[in-house]
Order: C-alpha cells, then structure tokens, then sequence
C-alpha cells in the first residue's frame, strides 16, 4: 500500500511538472525566433546603410556588393536563429 502510494504521488508530480516545461521550451524557443529575426533585420539594416554610403561617393558596384553582404549575413541570422529555436524545443 505505502509503495503504490509513493508511486503514484511520484506520478502525479509528473503529470503536473511536464506541461511547465513544455510550456517554458515553447517561451524559449518563440524567443530565439524574434532575436534571430532581429538580428537579421539589424544585418540587413547595416548592409543596406553601407550600399547607401558607397553609391553615395559613386561606387555603384561596391554599394550592390555591401547590399548583398547584408541579404547574406541577415540569412545567416535567420539561419541561427531557427536552429536556436528547434534546440530550444528539444530540451
């Protein structure tokens, strides 16, 4: 009797912990998708202001190159950012 007892306190105490958990991973990971979404949104930001900056002295070329760097490194960010999310869905 004492140990189905304790098992099944042991069980209620499960039951009750998993949904938390749960719960705090999806907080975790919905977190991790808006920073690397800012991230990005701040990558192609810069990039975008230093294409602006080089067609401004006249250098049309640099400036699509700096526009690119920036589309490039604002995927890269989204990239993290997504894997960031699944990680934190998994623990």
């Amino acid at each position: 009797m004492r140990t189905f007892m304790i098992v099944a306190i042991a069980f209620l105490f499960v039951l009750v912990g998993l949904p938390r958990v749960a719960q705090a991973d999806e907080v975790k990971a919905k977190v991790e998708e808006m920073k690397g979404e800012a991230n990005a949104k701040s990558e192609n930001a810069q990039g975008e202001a230093k294409a602006l900056t080089e067609e401004a002295k006249g250098n049309k070329v640099k400036g699509t190159m700096e526009r690119a760097k920036g589309k490039t490194k604002a995927a890269g960010a989204r990239i993290k950012g997504t894997a960031k999310q699944l990680k934190a869905k998994t623990e």
